[in-house]
């Protein structure tokens, strides 16, 4: 087996012992509470010990929001494959199909996952603390769409930069209605009236 193929299978088994771990995590966390819940409990639960589980997690924080790590770069990617004639306002919202692919995935944990979230201040601040560093990565993409910057190289326009956290407000007030909704409502109905609320002149 070639060293390339052994990194794979390494990786392959990595992120499966990641999603084992994180989906134990949420069930005691809705079971439990976040706050009542510690780092020993987690380890207990999944039958590892507690340095195993902060290999894969260094906080219980980062067992509920590692899921949403590579949110922000594959939005990023999909705005760039956008046509390059399309406004820069539909190109996020096409971008963001991406984001909310995993709420049609699995409606339930995405659900439950958003109530927890919402519902628990760590985890709120941290959530919105990982959706700010999505903001520079959706500008940057705005900016290479259009192919010139006002600032150094690689840098996004200050309006480039007001659409990309414009989009992402919009995110959250859709995903905050699918979720008050019970899950319901179209989260893509939802994203579609959040952009053009905020669009329309």
């Amino acid at each position: 087996m070639s060293a390339a193929a052994r990194t794979s299978t390494r990786d392959i088994a990595r992120a499966a012992v990641r999603a084992q771990l994180a989906e134990v995590a949420l069930e005691l966390f809705q079971r439990e509470g976040f706050e009542k819940v510690t780092l020993d409990d987690l380890a207990t639960a999944a039958g590892v010990s507690r340095s195993t589980f902060l290999r894969y997690f260094g906080t219980k924080e980062e067992a509920v929001l590692a899921a949403f790590d590579a949110h922000g770069d594959q939005a990023a990617d999909a705005l760039r494959a956008r046509p390059a004639d399309e406004d820069d306002w539909t190109a996020l919202r096409h971008a963001l199909d991406t984001v909310i692919a995993r709420y049609h995935e699995d409606p339930a944990r995405a659900l439950a996952t958003t109530r927890l979230v919402r519902d628990t201040p760590a985890l709120c601040a941290r959530q919105l603390e990982k959706q700010h560093g999505w903001r520079p990565a959706l500008a940057r993409a705005l900016a290479e769409r259009a192919g010139s910057t006002d600032g150094p190289s690689g840098a996004a326009t200050l309006g480039q930069t007001v659409r990309a956290a414009a989009a992402l407000d919009c995110l959250n007030v859709a995903v905050d209605h699918w979720s008050a909704s019970d899950g319901r409502l179209d989260l893509v109905e939802l994203l579609d009236e959040a952009f053009t609320a905020l669009g329309s002149r």
